[in-house]
C-alpha cells in the first residue's frame, strides 16, 4: 500500500521550468547585474529586447536593369 502511495506523487508534481540563461536577441550569458525583463522573458540590455520585438521586415523582390529592356 506504501507502494502505490510513493508511485502516485511524482505524476502530480508540475513539470520544472527551466532558467532562462541565454538573452534571447543576441544569445549572451546573461548576468545578475545586468538584466532586462520584459513580459516574461529576460534580455542582456534593452536593445536586444528591441531587435527581439520590431516587426520583420518583409523584402520586395529585386528588379534588375537588365529584364527590362
Amino acid at each position: 500500500m506504501a507502494e502505490q502511495i510513493n508511485s502516485q506523487a511524482p505524476a502530480q508534481e508540475k513539470p520544472v521550468q527551466e532558467k532562462q540563461t541565454n538573452c534571447l536577441g543576441c544569445g549572451k550569458p546573461l548576468k545578475k547585474l545586468k538584466l532586462y525583463y520584459r513580459n516574461g522573458k529576460y534580455y542582456c540590455t534593452k536593445k536586444c529586447w528591441r531587435k527581439v520585438n520590431k516587426p520583420k521586415k518583409q523584402e520586395a523582390p529585386v528588379e534588375d536593369d537588365k529584364n527590362k529592356n
